[in-house]
């Protein structure tokens, strides 16, 4: 049960980044978004998945750890792209 709960939240959370990514690419713009909050999240789900394999608890649910990380260093990525946009004018 422990598992598909933290499942659930991570998916929960998860949602999240396809949506920003979509918004953010359409835009084109880096207004409203946080290099340093994305940073931090990284570091969150970096955690996660170190805590999974130092206690040996590695199951499913380390994939979803592994989806959100990519896909919020996706949205870093399109960070540095739309600033470079916004610097070239």
């Amino acid at each position: 049960m422990v598992n598909i709960l933290e499942m659930i939240m991570l998916i929960c959370f998860g949602f999240s980044w396809p949506i920003n990514f979509m918004k953010a690419y359409r835009s084109g713009s880096t207004k409203g978004v946080s290099l340093t909050f994305f940073c931090l999240i990284e570091v969150g789900y970096i955690s996660g998945i170190a805590s999974k394999i130092l206690a040996g608890n590695i199951t499913y649910v380390i994939f979803f750890y592994v989806l959100n990380l990519v896909t919020v260093a996706a949205n870093i990525a399109l960070y540095f792209v739309n600033r470079r946009k916004e610097r070239r004018g």
